[in-house]
């Protein structure tokens, strides 16, 4: 990426990103950072080597992508802040939580180009997803270079914000439901006898390696889990336990739960 990149927030988000960049190749004097935090400063220029202020204006005016990572009761302070340094041939990527589009340009207040974006957690190591969604005056290029950002710390899905609630159910909050699964699958393996410590890697490495074969082969899961059962066999006797306990119900509840309390927490953060 030839683009310099400001981050205005220098959170744990934040910093999974500016290390997938560096990753990538990028050099760390295109990338600045900018908090009211000491430590958070500290850590990005000591062990980063990336140069952190406490200057918000100083990201907008040196960066042609601004990546606003503040928490979300603070973006709105953040982007008045800056609103008036910004300019239309640079790009402002939120990726502040229930904060809408239509927000984000409000508070800007000139034509900047905005993407709303929801990265996950699993970004920390790399194996994050992030969906991206455009705005008002976003254009295909705008959605590239988004694309760019967050393809250094995972993979990228390019959707619009009406389906941002429904991102956040599944991929935000997905995570915990899949902590979830490991940790019932591993407790599984030791009332059957396992050690714990062997139980939680087999439980944590199966769940991986399922998730790669769905991704790389591109297959869909029932089939893949079809090829694993045999009539009779241990596999479809599990199945059947987990269909008596409405398994497969209760994760479609979690996600539509989760999307439902974001779609709230969002018309309470917006209004």
């Amino acid at each position: 990426m030839n683009s310099r990149i400001g981050f205005i927030g220098a959170g744990m988000m934040a910093e999974a990103i500016v290390k997938g960049l560096l990753a990538s190749g990028m050099d760390a004097a295109c990338v600045t950072v900018a908090d009211p935090d000491d430590g958070r400063r500290e850590f990005f220029t000591a062990d980063l080597g990336i140069p952190a202020v406490d200057d918000n204006k100083r990201v907008a005016e040196s960066s042609d992508i601004i990546v606003i990572a503040t928490k979300p009761h603070t973006v709105k302070k953040a982007l008045k802040e800056i609103g008036s340094l910004l300019r239309t041939d640079q790009l402002v990527i939120s990726i502040a939580a229930g904060t809408t589009i239509a927000a984000v340009e409000s508070a800007i207040g000139c034509a900047v180009p905005v993407i709303r974006a929801m990265p996950n957690t699993p970004a920390l190591i790399g194996e994050g997803v992030t969906a991206i969604a455009p705005g008002t005056h976003a254009e295909a290029r705008h959605m590239d270079a988004a694309a760019e950002v967050f393809g250094a710390v995972g993979k990228v899905v390019r959707t619009t914000e009406d389906k941002m609630d429904a991102v956040t159910g599944l991929s935000g909050s997905g995570p915990a439901y899949v902590y979830t699964l490991i940790e019932a699958l591993a407790d599984g393996g030791v009332q059957m006898g396992l050690p714990k410590a062997a139980s939680l890697v087999l439980a944590a490495q199966t769940v991986a390696g399922a998730a790669r074969m769905v991704l790389e082969t591109g297959e869909h899961p029932a089939q893949l889990r079809d090829r694993v059962m045999t009539p009779g066999g241990t596999t479809i006797a599990g199945i059947a336990a987990l269909e008596r306990r409405a398994f497969r119900s209760s994760l479609i509840d979690a996600v539509a739960a989760a999307t439902e309390r974001a779609r709230e927490m969002s018309k309470l953060a917006n209004d």
